[in-house]
């Protein structure tokens, strides 16, 4: 069998063919041969100009024959040392059993696992785990030894907040599950490990609390991650595009967040949450259109300050979405709604516009949409100043010039600062994206084509499902328990029960009786 896999790695053809063949050869589950040299040849073979891969040749107890394999820059080599090769060289072992019964009771590291197969060592090796490879053994011997830079734990940037946790995710998953298990100690947090990708391999984390989440809900998320067959995963982005309901929605119907609390808050709401490695994006299934416009400052501040903010950003929200097409309608459609002093002003500022109101807004809407992509894109010491000064000397410019006029430039300004209300970036693109259809719609049938705008819209919204989770709940279909964490938030001790999500579920979250005042029977 092995000299078989050997023959299908030839040095010297790297055809098609042959690099089809020494794919389906890695992936297979091909024991191990009893004979090292078989088995270094096909590892070499498998990792033919990969100078990285280090091939360490050493006797274990002047007896043995042994090879470690690694990958140098993902795997502790200085612990390997210590650990590993000096105790081998130095004690004296005289039968493969008792070397076997050494490597697994006897070696200084935390994790020693049995490899059986070519594959399983290969994982093992990508991963940054050293494998040893003896004479007259037919298992490889993994060690717990990976190490490899990776970034401090900082506060994201896009979700910061004035209270609360400063902690944000990393790109290592291993990390990022810790920041969870910090938060919810209780052993029901489960972690289900995925791989996905070809070549990547990434490894996925489907997390959850059992009893809390809706078993239905857990195994649709895992059955949905392992259909993906894909070369790789290397952001939150990929797994969220296969695994949505409705890909062709501006809307989207997955959570993603860097914050270890959101995580925490939703799984014990009943979500479930997907953690991937390599980024700090966590996906968060099923959602509603109010979960994200909900903040993480929601809940760590007054319920009634953070009821009005909450309410504020869905008035930002009808704003950011249909002021400049309101103007364009009611100024080329509908000018008697104007009162007459500020019909006779704007027309002044008009004067000598030589645009309609449409292309107008069109031309400034895509200015302020390139200066805030120039902004973000830029690096930050000079991103910020690029955006703001650059659309303060384009509007000025423009005025003076006679290209738009100043209530324009004033109606895009509040449009831009009112989209800043909106907490989720993807929700707020996709507002963003959809108010130029709509200003269409109102330099071309006035109002009308405003409110057929709104109605399409509202269509689109009641069609959606996340995870079969009705996109506008609780509004559409109506539960009026859970409106009291929708357009405001209720006090803490009012909302006793778990969002309904899918079938059977935990529903109480606290004691009914929390309402804070007098103890009961005091004086």
């Amino acid at each position: 069998m092995v000299r078989h896999i050997r023959s299908l790695f030839k040095k010297n053809n790297p055809t098609k063919e042959n690099t089809n063949a020494r794919q389906q050869a890695s992936d297979a589950q091909v024991s191990l041969s009893i004979q090292l040299d078989q088995n270094i040849e096909y590892f070499r073979s498998l990792y033919l100009n990969s100078f990285d891969v280090m091939f360490r040749s050493f006797l274990i107890g002047e007896k043995f024959q042994g090879y470690l394999i690694y990958i140098d820059g993902l795997t502790d080599v200085q612990k390997m040392d210590e650990q590993v090769l000096t105790p081998l060289m130095k004690n004296k072992i005289e039968t493969a059993s008792e070397l076997t019964n050494f490597l697994v009771n006897k070696t200084p590291v935390s994790s020693v696992q049995k490899m059986t197969s070519f594959s399983e060592c290969v994982d093992s090796i990508s991963n940054g785990n050293p494998i040893l490879l003896c004479h007259g053994i037919n298992l490889g011997f993994s060690f717990g030894l990976a190490k490899w830079e990776k970034r401090s734990i900082e506060e994201p940037a896009a979700e910061s907040g004035i209270r609360g946790p400063r902690e944000g995710f990393t790109e290592t998953i291993g990390v990022n599950t810790s920041l969870i298990r910090r938060i919810i100690k209780s052993p029901a947090l489960k972690m289900k490990t995925l791989h996905v990708g070809e070549y990547t391999k990434t490894k996925i984390f489907l997390s959850y609390i059992e009893g809390i989440a809706d078993q239905t809900l857990i195994e649709e998320v895992e059955n949905r991650i392992k259909r993906i067959k894909i070369d790789g995963i290397l952001e939150s982005n990929y797994i969220e595009e296969f695994i949505e309901d409705n890909t062709y929605s501006p809307f989207p119907q997955i959570l993603s967040t860097e914050r270890p609390d959101v995580v925490s808050a939703n799984l014990l709401e009943g979500r479930v949450a997907i953690l991937i490695d390599g980024t700090p994006f966590v996906l968060i299934a099923p959602t509603s259109l109010f979960s994200l416009f909900q903040s993480q400052e929601d809940y760590y501040g007054r319920y009634l300050i953070s009821s009005v903010i909450r309410m504020l950003r869905f008035l930002f929200l009808t704003i950011s979405l249909l002021l400049p097409s309101l103007y364009v309608a009611i100024l080329t459609y509908h000018q008697e709604m104007v009162p007459t002093a500020l019909l006779l002003s704007i027309a002044s500022a008009r004067e000598s516009v030589p645009f309609p109101a449409l292309v107008e807004a069109i031309m400034m809407e895509l200015t302020f949409e390139a200066l805030r992509e120039a902004g973000v894109r830029l690096p930050k010491q000079i991103g910020s100043a690029v955006s703001i000064v650059g659309a303060l000397v384009i509007g000025q410019a423009a005025v003076q010039a006679g290209l738009v006029s100043a209530p324009m430039v004033i109606v895009v300004a509040v449009t831009g600062i009112a989209s800043f209300m909106i907490p989720r970036y993807a929700i707020g693109i996709g507002i963003r994206m959809l108010r130029f259809p709509i200003i269409l719609l109102a330099g071309s049938l006035g109002l009308i084509g405003v409110m057929m705008g709104i109605i399409a819209i509202i269509i689109h919204l009641a069609t959606l499902r996340s995870f079969g989770v009705p996109y506008l709940s609780p509004i559409a279909p109506l539960k009026i328990k859970e409106l009291k964490d929708s357009f405001i938030r209720a006090p803490l001790w009012k909302m006793n029960t778990r969002p309904h999500f899918t079938g059977n579920f935990n529903q109480y979250r606290q004691s009914p009786d929390l309402k804070p005042g007098p103890e009961k029977g005091g004086e």
